[in-house]
């Protein structure tokens, strides 16, 4: 609600749709007319039906007129998403009888009457009915009588004047068919509202609005993602870092193990993210899971999203690594949402984060991994903004991050899909490397903005006692570039155990 009053919001008219209402800084100011435009399937009834929904709730009498669909039509989209239009009114004009007194909602066939004749009847149909909102479905059914632009904008004007007049909030959805230069109705309306989707080679298609002009009063700009859902419009604001602060202890948190601990100076600390990089099999998550599980042991609550595997593969095998999560899943502690990239959109996503932050008290956030992430992002630059945002909210908050980034190849030079280290706090890279032909791994932390952390190279082992840490490598170089060469052959390595396997 930044930078609009208590008093600005209390006036302004509830959509029903709870995250538009929080892009339009409280909902719509009262007694306007607006423009709600998409092309179809893009959400526009189901929007507006939910507009006069919750107007219906607050005692205010709502008419839909219809030039498109039919009144059964609406009712069985009503239908799906188990509301009741009881107490609404729907007037079709569509109907293939004649306008007469014995047909009070069968008006006229809009093609077969003048565009004059057509308004007429809706300012009738407003006088009867004194509404206080109302819906009119769809403009382009009125622009194809007009046959030209000025005579489309002069009945318009003479709606939006009569409506004014009448003290009522209208919603006029279009749907795109006339040319893009077409701005005739964004000029009139006090407010529009723009919908889209779009379709991706994999997966379901994407939607999202924008409000592209709001007279008089601020908003949230910018493209904000949104779904159809049972219920109606679910809209996701875009994140906004700057708005969401909140005070924290700045102590730093053990990782649940003293090496680590070590390696990083003084431990993690809340408000700062870790980059966990490294290929795959070296021990990225189960060093993720470890710090999550040092955090719930403390009594603190988590949440794990998970791109790559299956939630039963990581249970299972952080099980046999001495590390059960059940436990504090079933005591609520701890939340695994296992997220498929190619139906949750980005906006949808920071929800979720949003979600486990705010509502459930989450204190420590794993995003496993950001290969997938990365997937589900339309653009690289996208994703970079993306993930600042969201970094820059969770530092906020408090929260200590660990993000995992999988590197392609094993040994010799790794790459990733994209560069985010920049954005990272804390960078821990993870590395093969190879002694009497046996793999062994190493970790070490390349940055730390909070604290003078150990600058070597310390192997590690993953086995069915957990994680250990071991002394720094001394007598190998060029662990970290992936060719790792022998210097003196003094070195003491850990002994090998036997565990179960990691990724």
């Amino acid at each position: 609600m930044h930078g609009t009053s208590r008093s600005e919001i209390d006036t302004r008219l509830k959509t029903g749709t709870a995250g538009l209402d929080i892009v339009l800084h409280g909902g719509l100011t009262p007694n306007r007319l607006y423009l709600v435009e998409g092309t179809p399937g893009s959400g526009k009834t189901t929007l507006a039906l939910k507009f006069l929904l919750d107007g219906r709730e607050q005692g205010k009498r709502g008419l839909y007129i219809t030039l498109s669909e039919t009144e059964e039509e609406l009712r069985a989209s009503s239908r799906s998403h188990g509301w009741s239009l009881e107490g609404i009114d729907l007037c079709e004009m569509v109907d293939e009888y004649e306008f007469g007194s014995d047909h009070e909602q069968s008006l006229l066939h809009p093609s077969e009457v003048e565009l004059g004749e057509t308004v007429r009847h809706v300012i009738e149909l407003v006088e009867e009915i004194d509404p206080a909102c109302v819906v009119l479905d769809s403009l382009s059914e009125l622009r194809l009588l007009a046959q030209n632009s000025l005579r489309y904008r002069r009945q318009i004007l003479a709606l939006k004047h009569f409506f004014a007049r009448r003290k009522c909030t209208v919603l006029m959805l279009d749907d795109r068919t006339a040319e893009p230069s077409d701005m005739q109705l964004h000029s009139i309306a006090h407010g529009v509202i723009s919908l889209e989707q779009e379709a991706n080679d994999f997966g379901s298609e994407r939607r999202r609005l924008r409000v592209v002009k709001l007279r008089g009063v601020k908003y949230s700009g910018g493209y904000h993602d949104f779904t159809i859902e049972k219920g109606g419009v679910r809209v996701y604001p875009r994140l906004i870092a700057s708005d969401h602060h909140r005070e924290f202890s700045a102590e730093p948190v053990t990782t649940g193990l003293a090496g680590l601990d070590g390696l990083l100076g003084d431990g993690l600390f809340p408000g700062t993210n870790t980059l966990l990089s490294g290929p795959a099999g070296v021990g990225k998550t189960t060093t993720a899971v470890l710090c999550m599980l040092a955090a719930l042991k403390r009594g603190e609550t988590a949440a794990y999203f998970l791109f790559d595997e299956r939630l039963a593969t990581l249970l299972t095998r952080s099980k046999a690594l001495d590390m059960d999560l059940q436990p504090y899943i079933d005591s609520g502690q701890l939340q695994i949402r296992q997220i498929d990239p190619a139906e949750l959109s980005p906006g949808q996503f920071a929800s979720e984060v949003r979600q486990a932050v705010e509502q459930d008290g989450a204190s420590v956030i794993v995003i496993d991994s950001l290969n997938a992430y990365l997937h589900a992002m339309p653009s690289d630059n996208f994703l970079i903004l993306q993930m600042h945002e969201l970094l820059s909210y969770l530092a906020q908050q408090g929260v200590v991050s660990l993000m995992i980034l999988g590197q392609h190849g094993i040994t010799g030079e790794l790459r990733s899909d994209i560069d985010v280290s920049y954005l990272a706090d804390t960078v821990m890279m993870l590395r093969f490397f190879e002694v009497g032909g046996v793999v062994r791994k190493s970790v070490a932390v390349i940055k730390t903005r909070t604290s003078d952390h150990e600058r070597t190279v310390r192997e590690f082992t993953i086995n069915k006692n957990g994680v250990s840490i071991g002394d720094p490598i001394r007598s190998f170089s060029g662990i970290l570039s992936g060719t790792p060469v022998l210097t003196s052959s003094n070195e003491t390595l850990m002994p090998l155990g036997t565990g179960a396997g990691d990724s």
